[in-house]
């Protein structure tokens, strides 16, 4: 199946899990901003990975407004985040992100990354700090919030290359 995998990445754990997918299904692999002006008409599967951001996935608006003209391809999506993969939140952020008939046609799949603050934006990096001086400051913090604190507030790498197997099942089926 002729398949192409494109990806956003702001520290390059998207980019590992694109580059390891492409590999593993002897796909082409595009930055988006090198996708967006190709046609890919010649390609059966299409799989769009960017980072979750806020509960969202950053430029996901790109590949939605996509869907329509994709309608006989197979469509995958993947986000890398900083949670866990058994986190709970990550199912109910992505029923968010894709309305019930894109996701009849576009399959949804979450891959744990990490933070590299040496990679992060300045404003990413603010934005953490403000995140995590709220935290801080919350009274009665439950169990999740302490977690959180400890395990953003450095840098760290959760990636694994199991976690493309589901996506390379699913481009089988």
């Amino acid at each position: 199946m002729k398949t192409i995998v494109i990806y956003n990445s702001q520290t390059g754990f998207t980019k590992r899990y694109a580059e390891w997918i492409a590999q593993a299904a002897g796909a082409d692999c595009l930055e988006l901003a090198a996708a967006k002006g190709k046609d890919l008409a010649a390609y059966e599967a299409i799989i769009f990975g960017s980072w979750a951001c806020a509960g969202s996935i950053s430029k996901i608006g790109w590949f939605k407004g996509n869907i329509g003209k994709w309608a006989d391809q197979k469509l995958i999506t993947f986000c890398v985040g900083a949670n866990p993969a058994d986190s709970p939140e990550i199912e109910a952020a992505l029923c968010r992100i894709f309305n019930e008939t894109e996701r009849k046609k576009v399959k949804i799949f979450y891959c744990p990354g990490g933070f590299n603050y040496e990679k992060m934006s300045v404003m990413s990096k603010l934005m953490m700090k403000m995140f995590i001086k709220m935290l801080k400051a919350k009274k009665d913090k439950t169990e999740e919030e302490q977690v959180m604190i400890k395990m953003i507030s450095t840098s760290y790498d959760i990636s694994d290359i199991k976690y493309i197997e589901p996506i390379l099942q699913c481009l089988k089926e």
